[in-house]
């Protein structure tokens, strides 16, 4: 039976950065990886296989990110903690000294009636699978999304970018609710609908008709919408079998429950990604937020403390980004909702201005940052930004002055630096005059309260 010093179960971003960092922190040679297909997809880049890339093979990992690792093909069905083996489907054993869980998870499916019809797809993680789906778009016209959350739309989006009709229909009173302040979620809308996509929110799908495949979608008011194919879009489920029949702890969201080393209740297996609970950044609680991100971070920490802790995980805010018919937003930490149901006491301060400067240059877009921050401290909570395709680095560094607990008067004097084609003029930088604005809001609600 052979052995290894590390066994990484599963090989999309949470495992492959698993084994980068062993290599890197450790020096580690003899690391394998196990997972069930030879390639494996770009998670966030499935939308867009059938759009933009035009093809499944424009979103696959390269197989050098693996390093010096062994990559083994084949399906782990237990795990003997006691013995430190796992076994595959064929029945072999192979031996780990220390062992990471990295099992992902898989498309939620809703208990609808005809949801096993001809032309029902989810988003699986499966190449195979993923081709035949993009096959078979090419083939009909209607379209119906079930969900307005960050695939939803983006499968929406490139979709109606070929010529098919588009309806997303969502349970809750906005797309991206979830995440997104309630302005971002109406821009997100807008801007789709400016396109033709038809959105319908507050209510969801009772029924997927037809006789073999589907034909049209009965919602919960009674409405029917016609349709030749449903896309679900929902949400996943945590993989957590494997971690569940070996007896490891499973937490309050579905996940492996790991601490802040990312260990589970066996000190010598790690779970990193999807599978692993996530605990929010600002009070610890388990929070069911799941990003190739975040996998990737938690990896890190995994393979830095696999032989003593090292690295803490203090925890999930949540940074999330998305582009739908051309409009770029992103999000990080608390919406305004989260934050009071959490008891702080939001005070907002938002600034717009041109993402390039002078504003004539070309390509230049109007920007606008929206940050909130707790009254009383004075810190960062959450922020946003929209609507060019900068944003996606602007919530990053929203994200760092989260994590790092920055007040609104430490973000007013940061030292940012400016170029005309890169940044806004330092007149009107966002980032920095939206911390600005919130402090004169501050001084505006104290001199009213008087």
């Amino acid at each position: 039976m052979e052995r290894h010093e590390l066994v990484i179960v599963g090989g999309s971003a949470g495992g492959i950065q698993a084994s980068i960092c062993a290599q890197r922190h450790h020096g580690l040679k003899d690391i394998l990886v196990i997972r069930i297909e030879e390639k494996t997809m770009v998670p966030c880049g499935i939308p867009y296989i059938y759009g933009t890339l035009g093809a499944v093979e424009k979103n696959i990992m390269p197989a050098s990110l693996l390093g010096e690792a062994t990559l083994k093909i084949g399906e782990v069905v237990s795990i003997d903690r006691k013995a430190k083996t796992v076994s595959l489907k064929d029945g072999e054993k192979i031996g780990y000294d220390k062992l990471v869980l990295a099992t992902g998870s898989d498309p939620m499916k809703p208990p609808i009636p005809g949801i096993d019809k001809k032309n029902v797809w989810f988003a699986w993680k499966n190449t195979d699978y993923l081709g035949d789906l993009a096959q078979a778009i090419e083939n009909i016209g209607d379209i119906v999304v079930i969900g307005g959350g960050f695939i939803g739309l983006e499968f929406a989006d490139e979709c109606r970018k070929k010529g098919h009709k588009i309806t997303v229909v969502e349970m809750l009173e906005h797309c991206l609710q979830q995440v997104c302040n309630s302005d971002l979620c109406i821009r997100a809308e807008e801007a789709l609908k400016g396109t033709g996509v038809n959105i319908i929110t507050s209510n969801g799908v009772k029924s997927i008709n037809g006789k073999s495949k589907v034909e049209s979608v009965t919602l919960q008011n009674g409405d029917t919408v016609k349709c030749d194919l449903v896309i679900n879009g929902i949400g996943v489920i945590p993989n957590v079998k494997l971690a569940k029949d070996a007896g490891l702890e499973i937490g309050p969201t579905g996940s492996i429950k790991v601490d802040e080393f990312q260990r589970t209740t066996d000190t010598n297996i790690f779970a990193v990604g999807d599978c692993a609970e996530k605990y929010s950044f600002f009070n610890g609680l388990p929070v069911p937020i799941r990003l190739a991100s975040v996998a990737t971070r938690e990896a890190k920490i995994a393979a830095a403390n696999l032989y003593q802790p090292q690295w803490r995980n203090i925890g999930t805010i949540g940074v999330f980004s998305t582009v739908v018919a051309n409009t770029a937003m992103a999000m990080a930490g608390l919406t305004d909702t989260k934050a009071r149901e959490l008891g702080y006491d939001v005070i907002v301060g938002e600034a717009q201005a041109a993402s390039k400067h002078p504003g004539t240059m070309p390509d230049a877009h109007p920007m606008k940052v929206r940050l909130a921050f707790d009254r009383r401290s004075g810190k960062i909570l959450g922020g946003c930004a929209c609507c060019t395709q900068s944003v996606g680095e602007v919530v990053n560094l929203i994200a760092s002055a989260i994590v790092n607990e920055m007040t609104m008067e430490q973000i007013a004097m940061f030292p940012m630096g400016t170029h005309p084609w890169l940044t806004a003029s330092p007149l009107v930088y966002q980032f920095t005059d939206a911390a600005s604005n919130a402090i004169h809001n501050v001084k505006n609600s104290a001199r009213v309260q008087t």
